[in-house]
């Protein structure tokens, strides 16, 4: 069955659902092709339940921080009762029902398929074939990456959307990797009471981020009973029936669990939606897009397929553009110098725009600065659970911020200020005559300017 369309979106996660809806209210006559669940991942098995534990989680730290209330406070976990509430907040198939109703009342058509490009602005889901009139916006995200370990392949591995959706709480689980969902699901895991074990192949955790947010995530998980290596590989994994055997790399060392996490990234499969039929490699990593999100001509790419981070933000933010582009409206190219993230451990790893590390590689004459929460009034205050700091990066050259790191009680929210500063590059001899109210966390900036060097 062939038929025509103006727009046809393939994915609907959070940034195809989101331009599909758009342009179907902007009047055009828009298909959306959807295999699993219209939104994606984030609001059913990751951002969103994912927070939802971490939520849960945190009290349990806190009352045993604190004098007063450690010997005092039910401090009992309750697994039960939080993987309950996610499913009845993320419940799947309730959920996937009211989006697909929104995009049909803002006047888009769902197609319910995997989809496949079959040359310029045609795409076929099964026997149907969509010929979109002015192109073809691709959304196909990425998967759990599964690391090549031999004996893993057949086991009953975790990835973050089963550790989502637990019913029953492990008494153990191994953790394949120390990336941000790596850790943050086994801090969540430890603080109910789970004995768990982190390896990771780099010689920190985070090893994308600064080496003092690394340092501070593998000593935060430490002080929550977690087991954290580093510079180890898994040699070797079995399972019997009931319980997963790892062999590491390269002290051969064995470990037993319940449960195994695998952890370690993702990707995105671009042979699935049969790229090469509008001429781009299967094989690559990513869809590479242009100023306008434009992978080709007739053809926008948006998410984690475009390699720009597995963020919904990321996402969020190529679909406006790609929304802009396709109706012909004005607007600024996608600039990706601040891109913002978050690991949403205990204490927050908030980051932006580059690394130390990443500057210098640039060749910039870079200078930084590091200084602790807990050396301002609001972080001497809080008391147990300060841990943090911010780090500034700073393009000496041009006198403007090209990275900075919050880590902390608030470090997701203190991020902000340090995004604007980035993308806009605010001078840094102005950001240094701003008023830094007191007392808050994000004084701690005033400092760190002032400590530049």
């Amino acid at each position: 069955m062939n038929e025509r369309a103006d727009v046809v979106v393939l994915g609907l996660g959070p940034g195809g659902e989101y331009v599909a809806g758009a342009l179907a209210e902007a009047g055009l006559d828009v298909v959306g092709v959807e295999a699993g669940l219209v939104g994606g991942a984030c609001p059913y098995w990751a951002c969103v339940p994912g927070k939802m534990m971490i939520r849960a989680g945190n009290p349990l730290a806190e009352a045993g921080r604190i004098p007063v209330l450690a010997g005092e406070a039910d401090v009992t976990a309750d697994w039960s009762k939080v993987s309950g509430r996610i499913r009845d907040e993320a419940a799947d198939n309730e959920n996937d029902q009211v989006a697909a109703d929104r995009l049909t009342a803002e006047g888009g058509r769902l197609v319910r398929g995997t989809g496949h490009l079959a040359g310029p602005r045609r795409v076929t889901v099964g026997d149907r074939t969509v010929e979109a009139r002015r192109g073809v916006v691709l959304a196909t995200g990425s998967r759990p990456r599964i690391p090549p370990v031999p004996g893993l392949t057949g086991t009953p591995y975790w990835t973050s959307r089963d550790a989502m959706a637990a019913e029953e709480l492990p008494t153990s689980m191994i953790v394949l990797g120390g990336g941000a969902v790596g850790v943050e699901v086994a801090q969540v895991f430890a603080r109910f009471r789970c004995a768990v074990t982190v390896i990771e192949g780099q010689q920190r955790l985070l090893a994308q981020e600064e080496p003092e947010a690394g340092d501070l995530a593998a000593q935060a998980l430490r002080a929550d009973g977690v087991r954290v290596l580093t510079g180890v590989r898994a040699r070797q994994v079995a399972h019997d029936g009931a319980t997963f055997t790892v062999r590491l790399d390269p002290d051969g060392e064995t470990l037993h669990a319940e449960r195994l996490l695998v952890a370690a990234g993702r990707h995105a499969d671009l042979a699935a939606p049969a790229v090469e039929t509008v001429g781009l490699d299967p094989t690559a990593a990513a869809v590479p897009t242009d100023g306008r999100a434009r992978a080709a001509e007739g053809l926008w790419a948006v998410g984690d397929i475009t390699g720009r981070g597995a963020f919904t933000h990321v996402s969020m933010y190529q679909a406006e553009i790609a929304l802009r582009d396709i109706l012909g409206q004005p607007g600024p190219d996608a600039d990706y110098r601040a891109l913002p993230r978050v690991t949403f451990t205990d204490p927050e790893i908030g980051a932006v725009g580059l690394t130390e590390r990443q500057a210098r590689e640039r060749g910039l004459r870079v200078r930084t600065s590091i200084v602790p929460l807990a050396s301002s009034t609001r972080g001497w205050s809080h008391g147990p659970g300060e841990e943090g700091f911010i780090k500034l990066v700073e393009d000496a050259d041009r006198g403007v911020l090209v990275g900075a790191t919050s880590a902390g009680p608030a470090g997701g929210e203190v991020l902000y200020g340090l995004s604007v500063a980035v993308h806009a590059e605010v001078p840094v001899d102005r950001l240094r005559d701003m008023m830094h109210t007191c007392p808050t966390f994000h004084r701690t900036v005033g400092a760190a300017l002032g400590a530049l060097r």
